[in-house]
C-alpha cells in the first residue's frame, strides 16, 4: 500500500535549473506526486517550518538560505515513501552521498544540498500539512 512523504526542492537547485531533473528522478523512482507548489517562503514559514531545528547553531542560516529564493514543496506518495525518498537523497552532506543520490548529483554543501525530504511518516504528515490542504492532493 502507498503511502506518502514530502520534499522542498530547495533554492540552490531551483537557481540552477535543476527542478525537472530531480523531479523526473523522483518520478522514476516510482513516486507520484499528489501536490506540487513553487513558493517563496517567508521568513516567519521558514522558522516555522524548521521550527525543530530553532536552538541550533544553524538554525539563522538555514532561515537565511530557505528565504533567498523559490523552492519547489511536494507531497509524494509510493510504497515506503519515507524511506525510500531518504534514500535516493542520500547523505546530508554531498561530499559523503553516494554516487547517483540527487545531493551527489546536485548538492553543494551540507547546507546547500539540494533537497529536503521527511525523515519519518509522522513528520511527513505534519510537513505536508504545513504545505498542502488535503483537498489539494489529488
Amino acid at each position: 500500500m502507498p503511502n506518502r512523504t514530502f520534499t522542498i526542492i530547495k533554492p540552490d537547485s531551483v537557481r540552477k535549473g535543476n527542478f525537472g531533473k530531480i523531479i523526473s528522478r523522483l518520478e522514476d523512482e516510482g513516486f507520484r506526486v499528489l501536490g506540487l507548489k513553487k513558493v517563496s517562503l517567508s521568513r516567519t514559514q521558514a522558522e516555522g517550518f524548521y521550527a525543530v531545528h530553532r536552538e541550533r547553531p544553524f538554525f539563522p542560516g538555514l532561515v537565511d538560505y530557505m528565504t533567498s529564493g523559490p523552492v519547489y514543496a511536494a507531497a509524494l506518495e509510493r510504497s515506503e515513501a519515507v524511506p525510500h525518498l531518504r534514500k535516493v537523497m542520500g547523505a546530508t552532506d554531498p561530499a559523503k552521498a553516494d554516487a547517483g543520490t540527487i545531493r551527489k548529483d546536485f548538492g553543494e554543501s551540507i547546507e546547500q544540498n539540494a533537497i529536503h525530504g521527511s525523515d519519518s511518516d509522522e513528520n511527513a504528515k505534519i510537513e505536508i500539512s504545513f504545505f498542502f490542504a488535503e483537498s489539494e492532493l489529488l
